[in-house]
C-alpha cells in the first residue's frame, strides 16, 4: 500500500485529505507543522508528502528543503497564495507538482497518482538502465537521459524534477511544434486542470538552467515551443 504524509496546520484540510486518500487506497499519516514532519521522515518512509506552505514553526518551504537533504521523496506543495515567486521558489526547491487552495480533492488526488507513478517509472528506468546511456549533446550542452544528468560546457546543471521532464521531452521531439497543450498532457502526464502559467514558470526556469544554449528553445507565438533541430 502507497504510504502519504500530509502536513498542514488545518485539521479540516487534513481530514478532507485523509477521506479522499483513503478512498483511493493509500494510508495515511499527518502532521500538523513542519518540524513534526521532518521528524517523522527520519523515521519512516512515504511516497509522496502533501505539504502546506504557510505553517507555524517551520514553514513548507524550510520543510521541503529539509526533508530533500535525507530523502527523496516526491512534493506536491500546497498554498493559498498562488503568486508566480512562490510556485518558482518551489520548484527550485524540487518539488513535483503546485496546488493553489481553494483545491479540488478528486484533482489533488489525480496529482498524487501521476506524480507516484512518474517518480516510480523514473526509478524502475534509472535501475534497468544503470549499464547503458542514451544520450544527447549538441554543442556545450549535454544531457543524459538514463542518469538524469545535464551539464552545460562541462558543468553539472542542477534542475528540478519538471525541468529535466520538461527538457527531455522536447529534446526527444526536437524539430517539432509542440503546442502548450501537447507538452503540458505529455510532461504532466494528465488534461491539466489548473493555471497553465505552470508551463511559462517552468520554461522560465529552463531557459535560466540552459544559460547560452537557451537559443535551442524557441517560442512559437499562439502556439507553444521548439526544441531547435539544427546541427
Amino acid at each position: 500500500m502507497k504510504r502519504l504524509l500530509v502536513v498542514d496546520d488545518e485539521e479540516k484540510i487534513r481530514l478532507v485529505i485523509r477521506k479522499y486518500a483513503e478512498f483511493e487506497g493509500y494510508e495515511i499519516v499527518e502532521s500538523e507543522n513542519g518540524m513534526e514532519a521532518v521528524n517523522i521522515c527520519k523515521e519512516q518512509n512515504f511516497d509522496l508528502i502533501i505539504l502546506d506552505v504557510m505553517m507555524p514553526e517551520l514553514d513548507g518551504f524550510s520543510t521541503c528543503k529539509e526533508i530533500k537533504k535525507i530523502k527523496d521523496i516526491p512534493v506536491i506543495m500546497l498554498s493559498a497564495r498562488g503568486e508566480e515567486y512562490d510556485k518558482i521558489h518551489g520548484f527550485e526547491l524540487g518539488i513535483d507538482d503546485y496546488v493553489v487552495k481553494p483545491f479540488s480533492p478528486k484533482e489533488l488526488m489525480m496529482r498524487v497518482n501521476v506524480v507516484i507513478s512518474r517518480h516510480c517509472q523514473i526509478k524502475e528506468a534509472k535501475e534497468q538502465n544503470s549499464q547503458s546511456h542514451d544520450v544527447f549533446q549538441r554543442e556545450g550542452l549535454f544531457v543524459d537521459f538514463t542518469g538524469r544528468v545535464v551539464k552545460i560546457n562541462g558543468q553539472r546543471v542542477d534542475m528540478t524534477p519538471k525541468e529535466y521532464d520538461l527538457l527531455f521531452y522536447l529534446i526527444r521531439n526536437k524539430g517539432i511544434a509542440l503546442t502548450r497543450e501537447k507538452l503540458i498532457t505529455e510532461v504532466w502526464g494528465y488534461d491539466y486542470f489548473g493555471d497553465d502559467r505552470t508551463l511559462d514558470t517552468h520554461i522560465k526556469l529552463l531557459r535560466s538552467s540552459l544559460g547560452e544554449y537557451r537559443k535551442f528553445l524557441v517560442t512559437l507565438r499562439g502556439v507553444g515551443y521548439r526544441f531547435e533541430n539544427g546541427s
